[in-house]
């Protein structure tokens, strides 16, 4: 499917830029949403778009309109301009300043940070802040089914896995499956701070 497009600058301002574009999003797309191990309805359900309309898109049986294609890489954890690299990587090496990480509170009295620059598609390291008495949600919960590292950077934590608990210190790590119900929660008196290396990407 290949699409021509104006899209409007990111930057404040009136002028549109004109970008022509030989890339099959479908495939793209399809591709992006299997390496999240993520279904065509909870995309839809992230996107607010109809199952069928996005399986469509994917197909190459409906054209997306650039409003649409927002709201679908949101839901996949991309950015629009990063579905036209060509071959769907990117062309160099890429700096993620500190001021500049995605950031996005979770859980009680939790935070948490992008590190991996988007896209990336193999792998996804996320840093988490939680406050004394802070945790990830009241309950378990799953996102795909990639291969999860926990490591703890500071402080005391317990982890649930199931129907077990794992309690974890400054140095100390584990892995699973992100497919298991885990629940994180801060068991010290300051603020823990973790981080999640997970492969592949599945938030």
């Amino acid at each position: 499917m290949s699409l021509q497009f104006s899209l409007t600058s990111s930057q404040a301002t009136a002028e549109e830029a004109r970008v022509d574009v030989d890339v099959d999003v479908g495939d793209r797309l399809r591709a992006i949403r299997k390496l999240r191990r993520v279904t065509l309805r909870t995309v839809a359900e992230r996107a607010e778009l109809s199952e069928s309309f996005l399986s469509q898109v994917e197909r190459g049986r409906a054209n997306a309109s650039v409003a649409s294609l927002k709201r679908i890489a949101a839901a996949l954890g991309v950015n629009v301009a990063d579905l036209f690299e060509p071959n769907g990587k990117p062309s160099r090496a890429r700096v993620l300043l500190r001021e500049s990480r995605p950031a996005l509170t979770f859980g009680t009295l939790g935070r948490k940070y992008m590190l991996t620059p988007r896209p990336l598609e193999h792998l996804q390291v996320i840093v988490g802040e939680l406050d004394a008495g802070g945790s990830t949600g009241d309950e378990p919960y799953t996102h795909g089914d990639s291969e999860e590292l926990l490591v703890v950077v500071d402080g005391s934590v317990h982890l649930q896995l199931g129907t077990e608990v794992f309690e974890l210190r400054t140095g100390d790590s584990i892995d699973y499956r992100s497919s298991t119900p885990h629940r994180l929660t801060n068991a010290g008196d300051g603020t823990a701070e973790v981080m999640w290396i997970i492969s592949p990407p599945s938030y």
